[in-house]
């Protein structure tokens, strides 16, 4: 599988499909192969699917005895598509990259056509109370023992024996701390977003999803009935399709979000600056019209 450099991280990444790039963030403790397994086939038609590791998750090796902070995982990605040469692309996170792609958001709105998130709120509780609760790896090994072992084979090849055991509570201690999102800061996303949540949500309760669905200039709500936290896996054939329909009906937006950041004008170049690290990308249609309109996949 590809790695590239960016952010002094060897950021693992999986690759599918062509067309307008679309970046998968997966959540806390997982990696992107799994928790967006039941979109890769039906959206690598349409797009160009990057789904990076995480630092300290997969095959992005950091230790997080040496620390974990969210305001890292903003600077991997920006790191992540500049090196990939995107100027702009859509970008799907569940849970903890729903964050990353939230705060992103707040930071480079102009970079994004369209931005999902999935299983995320802006506020403090209960998401922490949860994360704090499950995030236990001596409670992992005592009442769900086949989850430590998944925790194992998922990251052990990359991180080394057990690491996930300094990850999860290192996770836990900063969900605790992360500076909230404000209504300001939410008003300043002014790409298409789509906020999805389970109605059974730990971490989201319906409330918290709704409200920041109407925060957002561009907003919209999906619900997933009978649903947890991972709406992806748990309702794959709802979630792909309220997916599809919000690509539908913002496809003409994306375009011309993404034309406008094509077309501005070229900043001075910095005589003193090391030439840009690009590495080949296929090119990029600019649409998914045409398969999105196809109601026979």
């Amino acid at each position: 599988m590809p790695t590239i450099r960016a952010n002094d991280l060897d950021i693992g990444y999986d690759v599918h499909g062509a067309g307008p790039p679309l970046l998968l963030l997966h959540g806390a403790t997982s990696t992107g192969r799994e928790d967006f397994a039941a979109q890769i086939p039906l959206f690598s038609k349409a797009f160009r699917l990057y789904l990076p590791d995480a630092r300290g998750h997969g095959r992005t090796r950091w230790d997080a005895a040496d620390g974990f902070q969210y305001d890292w995982l903003i600077d991997d990605l920006a790191a992540f598509v500049d090196a990939l040469g995107l100027d702009t692309f859509h970008v799907v996170g569940f849970s903890m990259g729903a964050m990353t792609a939230l705060q992103y958001a707040v930071q480079h709105p102009e970079r994004l056509r369209t931005m999902t998130i999935v299983g995320i709120t802006t506020q403090r509780e209960p998401r922490t109370s949860v994360a704090r609760r499950l995030m236990d790896p001596a409670r992992a090994d005592r009442d769900d023992p086949a989850w430590a072992a998944l925790l194992g084979r998922r990251h052990d090849p990359g991180q080394g024996e057990g690491a996930w055991r300094r990850l999860l509570p290192a996770i836990a201690a900063d969900v605790a701390v992360q500076p909230l999102l404000t209504p300001r800061d939410l008003s300043r996303i002014t790409p298409p977003a789509l906020v999805a949540c389970g109605d059974r949500d730990p971490f989201v309760p319906v409330d918290h999803a709704w409200g920041t669905s109407r925060q957002l200039p561009d907003g919209r709500l999906f619900v997933a009935p009978g649903c947890a936290h991972e709406v992806m896996t748990r309702r794959p054939g709802l979630f792909n399709e309220a997916l599809a329909g919000f690509f539908r009906s913002t496809a003409e937006t994306a375009r011309l979000r993404a034309e406008a950041v094509h077309q501005a004008p070229e900043p001075p170049p910095d005589a003193t600056a090391p030439p840009p690290l690009t590495v080949p990308v296929p090119p990029d249609d600019q649409t998914d019209v045409d398969w999105l309109n196809d109601s026979s996949r």
